[in-house]
């Protein structure tokens, strides 16, 4: 049967639909063999990983379940992954586009062991539940039971939809966190200016966190203050000019946790942006505590009736304006936005395959001005992907 998308599948289809990729390394040599029945039996429970984008009316489209919606591929490669200058050569990236594959994944064997690479779709799934299918496939290779992935897409389908009064611009900022402008422009890992890597200890995140708190009786977190640290450090440097009166950061919130009526173990996307703006002059002069604020006000907003009134406020869009209209859709603003991921407590040691936990791993990107906060050592290690025309 097809599978209907939820008002949010529909921001991740089309052209420069943000794809979630990683490449782990293995320090052994995985099993291909095994690898691919024990994937094979993990699908069972992950039925639209193995599918493709259908059109079924006008507005709509649908997961389409197809023997070829998923890809598995085995290759060898002379290349060593930490000595590797391009490690986007480990991972086939997906298009959610209508006919292609929803995922891809392609095991390298290399003379230090294997390199594992996922491509998926961000229309089937959002960051957790990439990682639940990750964590659940390691789980079967080992021969262990698995915690069930819910399906229930209806569930985020809104009960009614005012479709008469049209959706602004304005109304995808204020009610999604969203940018509703031009159409995306494809993209590629090319065409990022250049990919910065930055480290920030415990012990600095500690000390930017007591230092914010001074200005704030609203308690913050090490996320808010990292993510005002990021702010305003990298748009003040890409908008050396100024010209443009206001800068935005977006932080994606998951909200199983906030939407009562999603089982946590939903598998899909369950997001929206926490957004917080400023005019450029005041941007350069606040401190750390007042912009960490703003982002904490804009996180804290994100309860039930704001997901719910989200989740409206995409569908009549689509209803209205049809399936190009949500190929407009920017997670971060496009020219004056960062956007800042925290993905820092991946689950990245419970991917066993036979060969031990992971000795290295990277995220993918081939969206600019954003950042990915991953974890590290004493620390977490900062990825920032510049846009062209900076530094």
């Amino acid at each position: 049967k097809t599978i209907p998308l939820s008002p949010i599948d529909y921001v991740f289809t089309g052209v420069s639909s943000y794809p979630i990729g990683f490449v782990f390394a293995y320090q052994g040599t995985i099993d291909s063999a095994r690898l691919r029945s024990s994937l094979d039996e993990t699908l069972e429970q992950f039925l639209p990983l193995r599918s493709k984008l259908i059109k079924i009316s006008e507005h709509s489209y649908g997961l389409q379940p197809a023997d070829d919606g998923l890809s598995f591929e085995v290759s060898s490669s002379s290349e060593i992954f930490e000595e590797s200058k391009d490690i986007s050569k480990f991972l086939d990236s997906v298009h959610s586009v209508e006919g292609e594959p929803l995922t891809k994944i392609r095991l390298t064997q290399t003379p230090r062991g294997s390199v594992l690479g996922v491509s998926m779709s961000h229309a089937l799934a959002d960051g957790f539940s990439y990682f639940h299918f990750l964590s659940s496939w390691s789980r079967v290779f080992q021969g262990k039971r698995i915690l069930s992935p819910s399906h229930q897409r209806e569930l985020l389908m809104p009960k009614t939809s005012d479709h008469q009064k049209l959706i602004t611009p304005d109304d995808i900022l204020a009610r999604c966190g969203f940018f509703w402008g031009g159409k995306r422009h494809a993209s590629s890992r090319e065409q990022i200016h250049y990919e910065e890597r930055l480290f920030i200890s415990k012990d600095t995140m500690s000390k930017l966190l007591a230092e914010a708190q001074k200005e704030s009786e609203v308690t913050l977190f090490y996320n808010d203050v990292i993510t005002a640290f990021l702010w305003k450090k990298y748009i003040t440097e890409w908008n050396e000019s100024g010209n443009n009166p206001t800068m935005y950061v977006s932080c994606p919130f998951d909200y199983r946790r906030v939407l009562r009526i999603l089982p946590r173990t939903y598998f899909g996307n369950a997001l929206c942006c926490a957004t917080a703006s400023l005019d450029y002059e005041s941007l350069v002069h606040a401190s750390l505590g007042k912009l960490a604020l703003l982002i904490r006000k804009a996180v804290a907003q994100v309860k039930q009736d704001y997901v719910l009134g989200s989740l409206k406020t995409l569908e009549s869009l689509r209803q209205q304006k049809g399936l190009a209209a949500m190929e407009e859709i920017h997670v971060m603003h496009p020219q004056d936005g960062l956007l800042v991921t925290n993905i820092s407590r991946l689950p990245v040691q419970n991917l066993e395959f036979g060969s031990g936990t992971p000795t290295g791993f990277q995220v993918l990107s081939s969206d600019q001005r954003a950042a990915a906060i991953l974890p590290a050592q004493d620390g977490v290690d900062v990825r920032v992907y510049h846009p062209l025309g900076s530094g």
